[in-house]
């Protein structure tokens, strides 16, 4: 649904407690972004090219994926990845060298793309950075064409088969790299569909405690974002237990941040930053800490409020009454409080470490960064 002028003005205006991202941090953002976007590019061509010489239809997924890869994106796990090869010694001038963690920032943006095009069909999403999400637009394109068959499990198997296209090519990127980066790989791999599993589970019992909440919020998007993502840059170097200690220090509480700032985006985030209607996570029900804190603390009158969460028809007032309720019980000031925490945390333990200094700087700066994005 589309969020209409009347309700943006009746939402809460929350206003980041953060200042903006430092600079460097965006200027090395954009550079790893921009090395990793010339390696897809390089893999998907070859992709097209061998697969259209067999039959021409193939075009349509394999661009649905081009498009789901190459679609936009922070490339923030590309990030992290590349500086946790730095800290464990890695030449960001070594061009040679710098292949192996380029090759691990592209199967890193793979695995995103399925990840994401596989949630969406779970969701039921209509938009994804503003547009279509797969399983839409091939839905549309079979009730355009008057195909035979349902039209929504018609895009529904083609989302599928372009997400399980993303895994595979993933892991074909990783096959040839070290045994102990595969074994960090498959950690992350694992983590991710178990954590969607209780996202899935807990979103579909209506309701999850803090500590389950946490859990998925760490297993399915902050071990997956930047804690395993910095192990897998630092394993190609094997930097040791020592170093991945250090990491770990720096990664948890930030994973844990980057995900509270997602779920204050899922409730409060502006349509035109974030690509998707406001209230979308309110109306599918996502478990999250913010609303687990807000049920802890809710009178009789503003639990009534929040039992429409999950509601698929939940209105665009209710989705603000639910916005006032997390405010008013001082569920999303304790939320954005803790973001600013664990950001000091993960700044101090990366500070703290035996690490260059410009992978330090730049750490410090990403921090920055995931916990004052807007989208």
């Amino acid at each position: 649904m589309t969020l209409t002028e009347s309700t943006t003005r009746s939402a809460p205006d929350v206003t980041a407690p953060t200042p903006p991202p430092r600079e460097a941090a965006a200027l090395g953002l954009a550079a790893v972004a921009d090395r990793t976007e010339d390696r897809l590019r390089q893999l998907l061509a070859g992709e097209q090219a061998r697969w259209l010489a067999v039959d021409a239809e193939l075009a349509e997924p394999l661009g649905a994926l081009e498009r789901a890869v190459l679609g936009g994106g922070k490339r923030l796990r590309p990030a992290f990845c590349h500086w946790g090869w730095v800290c464990a010694g890695g030449d960001p001038a070594d061009d040679v060298a710098r292949s192996s963690v380029e090759d691990l920032g592209a199967a890193l943006e793979l695995l995103h793309a399925f990840a994401l095009v596989h949630d969406d069909v779970m969701d039921d999403a209509d938009t994804r950075r503003g547009l279509p999400t797969t399983h839409v637009d091939f839905a549309g394109r079979h009730v355009h064409a008057g195909w035979r068959g349902e039209s929504r499990r018609f895009g529904d198997s083609v989302a599928i088969l372009v997400g399980d296209l993303a895994h595979v090519l993933a892991d074909a990127v990783v096959a040839e790299l070290p045994a102990r980066t595969r074994q960090v790989w498959r950690e992350l791999q694992v983590e991710l569909v178990l954590g969607q599993y209780l996202d899935v589970l807990r979103t579909a019992h209506g309701a999850a405690d803090a500590r389950q909440a946490r859990l998925i919020a760490r297993l399915k998007s902050g071990r997956y974002t930047i804690e395993q993502p910095l192990r897998l840059g630092a394993s190609l170097l094997d930097g040791g237990a020592d170093l991945d200690a250090h990491l770990l220090a720096y990664g948890a509480p930030l994973g844990m941040a980057f995900q509270l700032r997602d779920d204050v985006l899922g409730a409060f985030g502006v349509p035109e930053r974030t690509g998707k209607p406001v209230g979308d996570d309110l109306r599918e029900g996502k478990p999250t800490p913010l609303l687990a804190l807000a049920r802890e603390r809710a009178d009789a009158a503003q639990r009534r409020t929040l039992a429409r969460v999950g509601s698929p028809d939940l209105a665009d007032d209710e989705v603000a009454a639910v916005q006032r309720v997390l405010l008013d019980t001082g569920s999303l000031a304790e939320i954005e409080a803790e973001i600013a925490d664990l950001v000091d945390a993960s700044v101090t333990a990366i500070r703290q470490a035996p690490v260059p200094t410009a992978a330090a700087d730049a750490l410090e700066a990403l921090a920055d960064l995931v916990a004052c994005r807007e989208r």
